[in-house]
């Protein structure tokens, strides 16, 4: 299948650095707030180069990605936006309303990410407190409940976290979203094949990402059912190699190391069998960050998520993007430091070369919605 880009949209803010400096002056313009100008910008970028989408945060320090999507929709002419969904903050039946009405107003342009959480403490600051496994049922039955409800007739369900007597989503929409569940662990991988039409796990080096690619596709085959699958980087192009891993360099130097033994502690005692994936690469340790070749686990130091990036000349970065495709990876959500102008160097310099080697289709013509 083609290859489908998107970019990550910066609703918690933005900036040059990684994490805080320790010690000396943060960088000229080390950060940058959500606004809706800048955000802006950042959208109006993705969807000059041809990004698939936009993946669209939720988080304590993030702005509400529905709000923020629904006005940045109406800036943009092709960009989707793919909303992350928490399922258990919100109703099934009143997530597909609220996913209809985006579709129609955007013109088709809604993709959902289902992130069922991985952070124990951020989940019990929002009101849940199920342990992993029972999130990972909760979110099977959401789906299974969204699902049902999308073509618009009405439906009873029983499950041991959702009752629907007469559901109805009165005012359907004929495109669904594409639902990608995100996950490294067997219940993401359980839920996704029998739910999702793609499945996300945080970047890692190749061999990791075919066993991940292999195993959930054998349960999706078993369920009668085709999932496509996807991969989540940072990255980091430039014209040279060498300028790349200097921009690297530059990201770790300062970087406290209390603070880096702290995070690695957290990361290490997660829920989330990604995260631990993440901290393992690297052990915690600074002198071997290139895990694999042009994929650098920098990120991952200090920052939850996904720590790793994508590093090297326009030409490096396109061929190890090609390697990974090859592995059955069909969408690559990318982010960067800071996104606006990583949204060009990208879209200028490692796009085209996509392009050129038949990877990456051309952008379409997109009409305002």
């Amino acid at each position: 299948m083609p290859l489908e880009m998107h970019w990550f949209l910066p609703s918690h803010g933005d900036g040059r650095e990684v994490a805080k400096r320790s010690a000396g002056p943060a960088s000229p313009g080390a950060r940058r707030e959500p606004d809706i100008d800048y955000l802006t910008q950042v959208a109006l970028a993705a969807d000059r180069f041809g990004f698939t989408g936009m993946l669209t945060p939720f988080g304590l320090f993030c702005e509400d990605p529905w709000v923020v999507a629904s006005a940045l929709a109406a800036k943009t002419r092709r960009v989707k936006f793919m909303i992350a969904l928490r399922p258990g903050l919100v109703s099934p039946v009143l997530a597909a309303q609220t996913a209809a009405t985006f579709q129609r107003l955007s013109g088709s342009r809604l993709q959902l990410n289902i992130v069922t959480g991985g952070d124990a403490d951020e989940q019990r600051r929002y009101g849940d407190w199920l342990e992993h496994d029972q999130r990972y049922e909760r979110t099977e039955e959401f789906l299974d409940v969204f699902l049902r409800a999308w073509p618009g007739e009405r439906f009873d369900f029983t499950g041991t976290h959702y009752r629907i007597s007469g559901g109805l989503l009165a005012r359907p929409h004929p495109v669904r979203p594409e639902v990608f569940v995100g996950g490294s662990s067997a219940a993401a991988r359980q839920v996704a094949a029998r739910h999702a039409d793609v499945l996300l796990a945080w970047g890692e080096p190749p061999r990791a990402m075919a066993d991940f690619v292999k195993q959930a596709r054998e349960l999706a085959d078993g369920q009668g059912r085709e999932l496509r699958f996807g991969t989540r980087f940072h990255v980091i192009s430039r014209d040279t190699s060498a300028e790349a891993w200097q921009v690297a360099r530059q990201l770790v130097e300062g970087m406290d190391p209390a603070r880096i033994s702290q995070a690695q502690k957290r990361f290490r005692d997660t829920e989330s069998e990604g995260q631990r994936r993440m901290a393992a690469l690297h052990g915690g340790s600074t002198d071997a960050l290139e895990v694999y070749p042009n994929v650098w686990a920098g990120y991952g130091l200090v920052r939850p998520g996904v720590g790793t990036a994508l590093v090297g000349s326009h030409e490096d970065v396109a061929e190890r993007i090609e390697e990974y495709h090859a592995l059955g990876l069909d969408h690559l959500i990318l982010s960067a430091q800071p996104h606006l102008e990583e949204a060009y160097s990208f879209g200028e310099g490692v796009m085209p070369l996509l392009r050129k080697r038949g990877l990456l289709a051309e952008p379409v013509a997109g009409t305002p919605a």
